[in-house]
C-alpha cells in the first residue's frame, strides 16, 4: 500500500479550519460541474473493444475446426480443439483438462457451487445441501460476484485478510481444519480489487495443505493471468497438475475480444471434469463453436493472444498512472488514505480513513461521480471498518478519468475532515 503517516492531527486548529474552508469550496465548485462519470465497474473502454472488432466478421465461410468439426451443428461438449490447444498453451496446463465453453466463467462457477450443493462433487460423501451450514472462506477485499454467489446458496463466508503475497495462510489453515469449511474464493493473479498475486510459497500451502472436508474446493478464479500493465506477463502455475481435485480452476477472453461475447474456459484434473460432464451434458448439447471458432482464427496462436494483451496494456496503463498519480499529488501529504499500485488487473483498492468509505461514495454521487458501493468487496456488502473502496479506471477516457479522480480526492478529504 501507498501513502503517508496521518497528518491531519498534526494541524494547528487554524490550519485546520483553513484546509476545510479549502475543501469545501472545492467540493462546492465540482458540484457546480454538473457532471455524470463513471468509476463503479471493470468494464473495457471503446477504445479496448475496438482492438478485437475484426473478430466479428470471422470465421467467415470456413466453418470447419482443424479436427473436422463441422462448428454449426450440436455436440462438442468439451469445445474446439483449436482454441483449447491455443488457451493452454497461453495457460501452461494440459490440453486434456481444458474445457472450453461459452462466454461466461462466473455461469461456470455457479454451475461448479449449484451441482455440488445439489449433488455433491465427486469427492463427497453427501449433498453439500444435506451438510448443515456450509462454510466458505472469502479473502478480503474480493470480488463481489463471488461472494454473490455464496451469499445465494446460505453459506456462512468467513473473511480472511488479503495480505501483499495473498490471503493470510495462517488463518486459512487454521480454518480448513473445519469439516464443514467446503470452499474458498481466490484471484491469484492482478486480483480484484487489489491487484495482489500470490507468490509461490501462498501457492505451495493452499495446494499442499490438509483440509478436514475430502471435497473441499478452491475456485481458481484466474480471470486476470495475462492481463498485464507492462507488457510483462508473469509466469502462470499449473495448480491442476500440483494440487489435483481441489482445484477448480477458471479464465475466459471476456476482458480480451468482446466483453459480452468471449469463451470461458475450465481447467480441472480428470476426476472432477468427469463429475463435470457428466451434470454439462444434461444441461446443455454444446457450447458455442461459432463463437470459438471465431476466437481460434482470430488468435491464430498463444502469441497472438499476447499480442492482442499489449495493445491492452497500452490503453490501460496511461489510466492506471493517472489514478495513481492523483492519488499521491492530492492526499499524500495529509495521509488519509492508502491504495495499491497494481502491475496488471482492472481495479486499485483505495483504503480512506476508516469510518467515511460510505461518506465519501455519497459526496461523489452528489457531485455525478459514481463510485462502487463502499463495502462492495466484502461477504455480504459488509467492510466492518467502513474504509475501502474499488477503483476501477478502464471505462473512461483519460480526460474523464482525471476529472473523476480529483473529484474522488476531493470527497476523500473532505470525508476525513468532517470526521
Amino acid at each position: 500500500m501507498e501513502g503517508t503517516d496521518v497528518a491531519l492531527k498534526d494541524l494547528t486548529a487554524e490550519q485546520f479550519a483553513e484546509l476545510k474552508t479549502d475543501i469545501q469550496g472545492k467540493y462546492d465548485e465540482l458540484k457546480s460541474r454538473n457532471l455524470k462519470l463513471n468509476l463503479t465497474r471493470g468494464k473495457p473502454s471503446s477504445e479496448q473493444l475496438d482492438i478485437c472488432t475484426d473478430l466479428l466478421s470471422l470465421p467467415g465461410e470456413n466453418f470447419i475446426d482443424k479436427d473436422g468439426t463441422d462448428c454449426r451443428n450440436y455436440g462438442n461438449l468439451v469445445g474446439l480443439t483449436s482454441i483449447r490447444e491455443i488457451w493452454a498453451e497461453v495457460l501452461g496446463v494440459e490440453v486434456k483438462n481444458l474445457i472450453a465453453a461459452d462466454s461466461s466463467s462466473l455461469n461456470i462457477m455457479f454451475d461448479l457451487i449449484s451441482w455440488s450443493y445439489i449433488w455433491g462433487n465427486n469427492d463427497s460423501e453427501k449433498p453439500w445441501k444435506d451438510e448443515g451450514q456450509v462454510k466458505w472462506i472469502c479473502p478480503v477485499p474480493g470480488y463481489d460476484r463471488h461472494f454473490t454467489i455464496t451469499e445465494h446458496f446460505g453459506f456462512e463466508m468467513i473473511t480472511v485478510p488479503m495480505t501483499p503475497i495473498g490471503p493470510d495462510m495462517d488463518q486459512v489453515e487454521e480454518l480448513v481444519k473445519d469439516p464443514q469449511v467446503k470452499g474458498m474464493w481466490v484471484v491469484p493473479m492482478f486480483g480484484n480489487p487489489t491487484g495482489v498475486t500470490f507468490d509461490a510459497d501462498t501457492i505451495n500451502r493452499l495446494v499442499t495443505m490438509e483440509t478436514a472436508a475430502p471435497d473441499f474446493r478452491v475456485v481458481w478464479d484466474n480471470a486476470y493471468a495475462i492481463h498485464t500493465l507492462d507488457e510483462n506477463f508473469p509466469e502462470i502455475t499449473d495448480v491442476v497438475k500440483l494440487g489435483g481435485n481441489r482445484f477448480w480452476s477458471m479464465s475466459s477472453t471476456s476482458k480480451i475480444t468482446q466483453a459480452g461475447a468471449g469463451v470461458a474456459f475450465f481447467n480441472s484434473s480428470d476426476e472432477n471434469l468427469t463429475w463435470y460432464n457428466s451434470h454439462a451434458l444434461v444441461r446443455g448439447i454444446g457450447p458455442n463453436k461459432i463463437n470459438q471458432l471465431a476466437h481460434a482464427q482470430f488468435f491464430g496462436d498463444a502469441e497472438g493472444v499476447k499480442q492482442v494483451m499489449r495493445k491492452h496494456a497500452r490503453s490501460l496503463a496511461p489510466k492506471f498512472a493517472k489514478v495513481l498519480e492523483i492519488l499521491e499529488s492530492r492526499l499524500g501529504e495529509y495521509g488519509v488514505a492508502e491504495w495499491t499500485k497494481p502491475t496488471g488487473g482492472y481495479f486499485i483498492s483505495l483504503d480512506v480513513v476508516p469510518g467515511t468509505a460510505k461518506r465519501v461514495v455519497e459526496l461523489a454521487k452528489d457531485a455525478g461521480i459514481a463510485l462502487t458501493a463502499a463495502g462492495a468487496s466484502f461477504p455480504y456488502g459488509n467492510d466492518p471498518e467502513n474504509k475501502n473502496i474499488r477503483l476501477a479506471p478502464s471505462l473512461p477516457p483519460v480526460e474523464e478519468l482525471e476529472i473523476a479522480m480529483d473529484g474522488v480526492a476531493t470527497c476523500v478529504l473532505l470525508a476525513a475532515l468532517e470526521q
